[in-house]
């Protein structure tokens, strides 16, 4: 092999190296669904998730689509997840959400974004449209738009404890809250089997199997069916295999607490694999916080509520056990938290065992309106007071609700909130 025939060959492999690296870099470059994920990450920067949305219309235009410049320069992601922006797009742009621009997107095809973009669109031309009643449908369409929150609960409520369901409905007419009633249910616990609502909007039905409801026949007859609840009341919501109670999550601002309890009831799971999982369902970070050794529920509801995203109400930490928190102050610390100390007292009751009665923090939260348990005790004004300073801007409703405490939940337990997104 002459020595002239060796340099060219070198000479000619280098001449290409380029086109390799420019082939390698073409491979790797991330497609639309790597790039959705950026877009919604909350600790990049406006900036950065502009020129995101600049990325993703280089490939767009490649499919005969584009993002006009107007939206790419006025984005602002806000506390929306993938859902909320995905849906965006496509109004701002004109896209139907079709089959193959959801998997281009998301991974997986959302036939209930289809439908809803449809529902926006339709609702759009009939706002458009010059008719002679046209101001009265605009009226009529501004009214609807300030009904944020419908109230859900089980219809055995009323059968099985009519007075506290009178006496909270009565609260919620006055404060022109709409409810309804579930259909299908086991028990009044609809908090715990409903799906779980996410900021954007998305309903997560997780797997509803609760060690708590195992080992008698009594019990394991009390747990409702969440996939015929779901179909019986028309709720489109995506189903997970993941054991998850609903008074278990928690979710504000882009947070998620769930406690401990979550890892017994899925040992099938790796903690870090089921914490990135929810994370991704939930689109939260998520915190989890011990669960309590006497509470056979384990669940957050009965331990701490959000007031924003630094800040929770909680049973006092002074009057609890040692490992319960000791094992808090470290979740506060880890996550910079503002802890508000909320009296509590167990309430011993023969007949009952798991009674509720002395959880202040269980209580309803809907829009500008939050109903609190009072007992009859010296810390009822006391509880309320701070739960006012923590919301000084909503109306605080008390409500005897023992008949139902007393077995062993209370207003959060009982009421299943949807937001209209």
């Amino acid at each position: 092999m002459s020595t002239e025939f060796i340099i060219g060959t070198i000479i000619g492999l280098i001449g290409i190296i380029p086109i390799i690296i420019q082939v390698v870099k073409w491979v790797k470059k991330p497609n639309l669904s790597d790039l959705m994920k950026k877009l919604v990450d909350n600790t990049l920067s406006t900036k950065t998730h502009r020129k995101v949305l600049q990325e993703m219309n280089v490939i767009l235009l490649r499919a005969g689509k584009h993002i006009s410049s107007k939206y790419i320069n006025n984005f602002v992601l806000n506390k929306r997840g993938k859902e909320a922006v995905f849906m965006d797009l496509c109004l701002q742009n004109d896209w139907e959400p079709s089959e193959k621009l959801c998997e281009m997107f998301m991974n997986v095809d959302y036939p209930s974004l289809r439908k809803k973009y449809w529902d926006m669109k339709n609702s759009q031309q009939e706002r458009e449209e010059p008719t002679a009643d046209a101001v009265e449908k605009v009226e009529s369409i501004s009214a609807l738009t300030k009904v944020k929150s419908v109230i859900y609960l089980s219809e055995l409520l009323q059968e099985r404890f009519p007075d506290c369901f009178n006496r909270l409905t009565s609260i919620l007419r006055k404060h022109d809250v709409e409810y309804r009633l579930l259909k299908g249910t086991k028990d009044i616990w609809c908090r715990d089997y409903m799906p779980i609502q996410t900021e954007s909007g998305k309903f997560i039905q997780f797997t509803y199997n609760p060690s708590y409801l195992k080992g008698k026949k009594e019990w394991e007859d009390s747990r409702s069916d969440v996939r015929e609840v779901c179909k019986l009341n028309n709720i489109e919501a995506y189903f997970s295999d993941i054991n998850i109670d609903g008074g278990n999550v928690l979710i504000c601002d882009g947070r998620a607490i769930l406690s401990d309890r979550i890892f017994s009831e899925n040992p099938d799971y790796e903690k870090d694999v089921l914490i990135s999982e929810l994370s991704k369902l939930l689109e939260c970070e998520i915190i989890i916080i011990p669960a309590q050794n006497n509470d056979y529920t384990g669940h957050a509801d009965g331990m701490v509520r959000f007031v924003d995203r630094n800040t929770i109400l909680g049973n006092n930490l002074a009057t609890e056990y040692k490992y319960w928190r000791e094992g808090m102050q470290k979740v506060i610390t880890q996550y910079s938290l503002k802890y508000i100390d909320v009296p509590f007292f167990e309430h011993n009751d023969r007949k009952h065992p798991e009674s509720a009665i002395g959880i202040y923090v269980n209580y309803l939260e809907v829009d500008d309106l939050i109903v609190a348990p009072v007992f009859g005790r010296d810390e009822d004004k006391l509880a309320i007071d701070i739960i006012q300073n923590a919301f000084p801007d909503k109306v605080i409703e008390t409500i005897n609700y023992n008949d139902v405490a007393q077995e062993g939940g209370l207003l959060n337990c009982t009421t299943w909130v949807v937001n209209n997104k």
